[in-house]
């Protein structure tokens, strides 16, 4: 999977932002902290939602299974707004 070009991220330091373009099915704004912002990160390039995880535990001291369950409700969000390819 991999973010829908129709979708661009902007990230101004304190908050990201998933922004539509004028082709995306979905017309409004996501803002998301810095989690989302590696999740969208990671999204830049086919991906899946394991290695996901494994990238917001390499850059976050957490519970293992809360991260999976926060990655699994972003991409639960990005799919209902047509934000990913898969």
């Amino acid at each position: 999977m991999k973010l829908n070009p129709d979708f661009v991220v902007h990230n101004t330091g304190e908050e990201t932002l998933l922004v539509p373009t004028a082709r995306a099915p979905f017309h409004g704004l996501v803002q998301g902290n810095k989690t989302l912002d590696v999740i969208l990160g990671c999204l830049q390039t086919e991906t899946t939602e394991e290695a996901i995880v494994a990238e917001l535990a390499a850059r976050f001291h957490g519970d293992a299974d809360d991260m999976r369950e926060d990655v699994a409700a972003a991409l639960a969000h990005l799919r209902k707004i047509g934000a990913l390819e898969e």
